[in-house]
C-alpha cells in the first residue's frame, strides 16, 4: 500500500507541476467564457439601421410596418421602374413591392436589394404581410383577430414528482440538461485521461526508466498507483474548471448587465439579437414563453429548474461513475501501453476499448428520450456502458435498486479489468521489440508467476 501511495503521490504531482497542466487549467475556463461573451458582444454591437423603402399597390399596408431601432420603413408611391431606378442610385438596403392583387396572389410580393438580404429581414417583412392578410381574411369572414388570439390556449404544465418523500416539483428540461451535460464529461474524461495513462505507460516503456522502477515496486503496484494518480489529477482539474467557470460567468453577467442597464425593454431587444445570432435561433421558445421573454424572469425559470433537482445526490453520483468509468477504462488503456513499444502501435489494440465508449453516448441520446426503457436500462447496468448512460438517467429519478446494483456490478467490472490489465502489464511492460497481437496478449494473461 505505501508503494502505491508512493507512486500516487509521483504521478499527480509531476502532472499538476506541468506548465501544460496549469496553463490549460486556467486558459480552458477562460476560452469557454470568452467565446460566448464574444458571441453576445458581438451579437450586441453589430447591430445597424436598416432603411426599408415599401410601395404598397395594394393600400392595405400603411400602418402595419412599424420601425424598430433596426429597422426603418419609408413609403413611396411612384410606380415601380421608377422606384427601382431611385433605389438603385440611393443607399437604402431593401426595396418592398406589394402588388394590388395581394390578397389572390400572395406570391407577387417581391423584395429588391443590391445583392441579398438577410433571413431575418425577410421573416419579419413576409410576417409582417401575413398577419395584415389574414386579418383582412378574418374579418371578411365576421371574425376578428382578437376573437382568434382570445380561442389560443398557452397550456404551461407543472411536473410533480410522487415518491414515498411526498409531492415535490421536478422539471425535465433541468435533468435532461443536467443528466446530459454529466455524461458528456464523463465521455470525454474517460478518453482524456485514459489516454494519459497510456501514454505515460509507453513513454516509460520506450525510455527503460520502468526497468528501474520495477526494481523497486510490483508491475500491479506500478499500474493501479499510476491509475489512481491520473485520476486525481482528473478531479482536480475538474474542481478548478467548474469554481474558474462560475466565477468568469458571473463576472460577464455584471459586465453585460452594465452595458445592458436596466431598461427592461432594451434588455429584452438585446436579448433577442443575441438568440438570433446563436446557433438555433430563439434558444429556448418554452422558457421565453413562460417568463414573458423577460431575461430576469428566464433566469429566475432556470435556476428554479436547476433548484427543483437534488443536486448534492447528483454530484455524488457523478463522482462515483467518473471515478469508476475512468478507472474501469484507464486500466486496459494502461495495459495497451504496456503491450506497445511506441504510440504509433497502440492504433490496433484501441478500438476493442473505445467502441463501448462511443456505444455509451450513443446509448445516452436514447436514454435522454426514454430513461425508464428496457434500452437505457440494460446500458445503465452494464459496467462498460453505466458510467454514461445512469449518470444521463440519474436527474430523471432512477430507483435504488438499480442504483445500488449498477454501482455493484461497476466495481466488479474495475476489479475484472484490473486484473486482466495487470496480467498483461507485468509481462509486457519488460517486453522490447516484439510485435504483439491478440493472441500473444491471451498467451499473457494464463502466464503462471
Amino acid at each position: 500500500m505505501k508503494n502505491i501511495l508512493l507512486i500516487l503521490r509521483r504521478e499527480y504531482l509531476v502532472r499538476v507541476k506541468k506548465k501544460s497542466f496549469i496553463i490549460m487549467t486556467f486558459l480552458a475556463p477562460l476560452l469557454l467564457v470568452g467565446f460566448y461573451a464574444a458571441v453576445i458582444w458581438i451579437a450586441i454591437g453589430s447591430t445597424e439601421m436598416k432603411t426599408v423603402q415599401v410601395l404598397d399597390k395594394s393600400g392595405l399596408f400603411a400602418t402595419q410596418f412599424k420601425d424598430t431601432d433596426e429597422l426603418k420603413f419609408k413609403f413611396i408611391t411612384n410606380s415601380l421602374d421608377s422606384a427601382k431606378a431611385q433605389f438603385k442610385s440611393g443607399e437604402d438596403n431593401a426595396l418592398v413591392y406589394i402588388p394590388e392583387n395581394v390578397l389572390e396572389d400572395s406570391e407577387g410580393v417581391l423584395i429588391y436589394a443590391p445583392k441579398n438580404v438577410s433571413l431575418d429581414l425577410k421573416s419579419n417583412i413576409e410576417k409582417t404581410i401575413e398577419r395584415q392578410i389574414e386579418d383582412i381574411k378574418l374579418t371578411e369572414a365576421g371574425i376578428t383577430r382578437k376573437v382568434l388570439e382570445d380561442s389560443r390556449v398557452d397550456v404551461k404544465s407543472q411536473t410533480i414528482s410522487l415518491s414515498d418523500g411526498g409531492e415535490k416539483s421536478s422539471s425535465s428540461g433541468a435533468a435532461t440538461a443536467i443528466g446530459g451535460i454529466c455524461g458528456f464529461l464523463i465521455y470525454i474524461s474517460v478518453f482524456v485521461y485514459g489516454t494519459m495513462v497510456m501514454r505515460g505507460v509507453t513513454e516509460e516503456k520506450t525510455s527503460r526508466i520502468v526497468e528501474v522502477i520495477i526494481s523497486s515496486v510490483k508491475p500491479y503496484q506500478l499500474m493501479l498507483g499510476k491509475i489512481i494518480g491520473v485520476a486525481m489529477v482528473g478531479l482536480t482539474q475538474f474542481v478548478l474548471w467548474i469554481l474558474l467557470t462560475v466565477i468568469l460567468a458571473s463576472g460577464a453577467g455584471y459586465i453585460f448587465k452594465d452595458q445592458l442597464g436596466n431598461d427592461p425593454q432594451k434588455m429584452q431587444a438585446q436579448m433577442e439579437q443575441v438568440q438570433k445570432g446563436m446557433p438555433g435561433g430563439a434558444m429556448n421558445p418554452a422558457v421565453n414563453a413562460a417568463s414573458g421573454n423577460d431575461p430576469a424572469n428566464a433566469v429566475a425559470d432556470i435556476l428554479a429548474a436547476v433548484g427543483s433537482l437534488n443536486l448534492p445526490y447528483i454530484i455524488g453520483c457523478f463522482l462515483f461513475y467518473y471515478l469508476g468509468g475512468y478507472l474501469l477504462y484507464s486500466a486496459l488503456f494502461g495495459a495497451v501501453g504496456a503491450a506497445v513499444d511506441n504510440e504509433a502501435d497502440t492504433q490496433q489494440f484501441m478500438l476493442p476499448i473505445t467502441l463501448p465508449i462511443v456505444f455509451s453516448f450513443v446509448f445516452a441520446q436514447m436514454a435522454l428520450r426514454d430513461p425508464d426503457g428496457s434500452l437505457a436500462f440494460w446500458t445503465s447496468i452494464i459496467p462498460f456502458t453505466s458510467p454514461i448512460v445512469m449518470m444521463v438517467r440519474i436527474p430523471f429519478g432512477v430507483p435504488a435498486w438499480e442504483l445500488a446494483l449498477s454501482m455493484v456490478l461497476l466495481v466488479l467490472g474495475f476489479i475484472g479489468t484490473t486484473w486482466l490489465a495487470a496480467r498483461i502489464y507485468r509481462i509486457g511492460i519488460l517486453m522490447y521489440g516484439k510485435k504483439v497481437n491478440y493472441k500473444e496478449l491471451a498467451k499473457w494473461i494464463f502466464y503462471k508467476g
